[in-house]
């Protein structure tokens, strides 16, 4: 599979990005990143914050190599594309679909299920999502610097 077999699928659709879109998206990273790391916060919100700054890196990334995806299920969609952006290991997917189903039970189910440890977690993933996401981009799309 590929992100081209995903375009012929409709999961995604072509996309031209400029420098200053992935600047504004990697701002906003910077600051989830920062928000997550607010202690006055509830640890579900934090999460919540944390996993959107991990979005919003493979966001980048897919906009990056030329794609966005669309309608139902976007957001797994762009988690999964970072097999084909970055490369990354499964088992970097894996715990962001855990944080992912997290922030859904916490969002949408019940208040209070999220403790300070995943959320250090969910933060830790995201800065080291961010600094990938940044050389990737550094080597592979130097034009969007």
């Amino acid at each position: 599979m590929t992100l081209e077999n995903w375009l012929e699928n409709k999961w995604l659709k072509k996309h031209t990005t400029t420098p200053k879109e992935i600047d504004d998206i990697m701002g906003m990273v910077e600051r989830d990143l920062e928000d997550a790391g607010n202690e006055d916060i509830s640890d579900d919100w934090r999460l919540n914050i944390a996993f959107n700054a991990s979005l919003q890196c493979a966001t980048a990334a897919l906009y990056a190599a030329g794609y966005r995806s669309s309608g139902e299920g976007h957001h797994e969609r762009a988690i999964n594309s970072l097999k084909y952006t970055i490369h990354a290991p499964d088992n970097l997917i894996k715990q962001l679909h855990r944080f992912r189903n997290k922030r859904i039970k916490a969002t949408y189910d019940s208040a209070g299920t999220t403790s300070e440890h995943e959320v250090k977690e969910a933060i830790k993933l995201a800065n080291n999502l961010r600094d990938q996401v940044k050389k990737w981009l550094k080597q592979n799309h130097p034009e969007l610097q």
